[in-house]
């Protein structure tokens, strides 16, 4: 299996012109809920609704219970979805979803790697965005309520003036590999003990990714890692993160016993391919559309079936 399984991560996937200039119009919101080839991606509850199990809803504006505020995602890109390319995008946060309660939901972990490369793109952004706005509601300066402005993309403290700007918080995640090419996989203490994934952690102010990989290893399972090795990134929109995943090797030179931190990794286990096969009817691994699963799956050689 080569490179390019990480080039097409199914939350990096992307059709749409995000147009950030146009954000500058402070009436653009408006504008657009007037114009009729507007659609609108909705979000209730961290779920977008749905047309089908593998596409997004796109609706008209009039066809929207109570809005709490919408994000201007872009224009379509795409020459393969029923809207035409150039069809400005809402995304629409609801707090109640009234009539379409009984409508199709999808969550992104489960349907992600399903949709197509604009819905992906399009859900991505519209959940990353809207659950920035629901950690931002108040300024971290004075304390008092921020209001929305440039179409979504900024809050302001009315105060003082003062703007705050998204932001996503950098995370690496590494598949790290033996002597006898085995992968270390381990058991998070917030997941059922049977499901393994790669070790994962934030990067820390002053510090480069590479270093990451190198420390995050060490505290989480007491293993030093040399020669890490970038692979791709992909943003995972819970709530702020892009993943940037990564290869490293266990250093020959340190001790190797594994030693599970005991506050985030209960378990710790090297697999060889073989091994990994082998346990499939008993552990669970990341879903299809995570970056880790994706590093596993190089590793490994080809795609591997939930429940094989």
């Amino acid at each position: 299996m080569t490179g390019s399984l990480l080039t097409n991560l199914p939350l990096s996937r992307y059709e749409v012109d995000r147009d950030y200039l146009a954000r500058e119009n402070p009436a653009l919101i408006e504008e657009l809920l007037e114009n009729t080839d507007t659609r609108v991606v909705v979000i209730f509850q961290s779920q977008a609704l749905l047309a089908s199990p593998t596409s997004l809803a796109l609706v008209l504006p009039d066809a929207l219970p109570a809005v709490e505020f919408f994000v201007y995602l872009g224009r379509s890109l795409s020459a393969s979805s029923p809207e035409p390319v150039g069809t400005p995008i809402l995304a629409a946060h609801i707090v109640d979803a009234g009539h379409l309660a009984e409508a199709s939901w999808g969550n992104l972990r489960k349907i992600g790697g399903e949709l197509s490369d604009r819905d992906a793109g399009l859900f991505t952004e519209a959940l990353g965005i809207i659950n920035w706005h629901e950690s931002h509601l108040f300024s971290p300066r004075t304390g008092v309520p921020t209001t929305i402005s440039k179409a979504g993309w900024v809050r302001v403290d009315p105060t003082n003036g003062s703007e705050i700007y998204p932001r996503t918080d950098a995370a690496i995640i590494a598949g790290i590999i033996d002597a006898d090419d085995r992968m270390l996989l381990g058991s998070n203490a917030l997941w059922e003990s049977n499901r393994f994934s790669l070790l994962a952690g934030f990067v820390e102010p002053g510090e480069s990714l590479e270093n990451a990989v190198v420390r995050e290893i060490f505290e989480e399972s007491g293993m030093r890692v040399i020669d890490p090795v970038y692979l791709g990134s992909q943003p995972w929109p819970f709530p702020a993160s892009l993943m940037l995943g990564f290869t490293a090797r266990l250093d020959p030179a340190q001790p190797s016993e594994l030693i599970p931190d005991g506050t985030e990794i209960l378990d710790l286990r090297w697999f060889s391919r073989q091994e990994l096969a082998d346990s499939l009817p008993d552990i669970v691994l990341p879903g299809h559309t995570s970056i880790a699963r994706a590093i596993i799956e190089q590793w490994y050689g080809e795609r591997i079936e939930d429940g094989a």
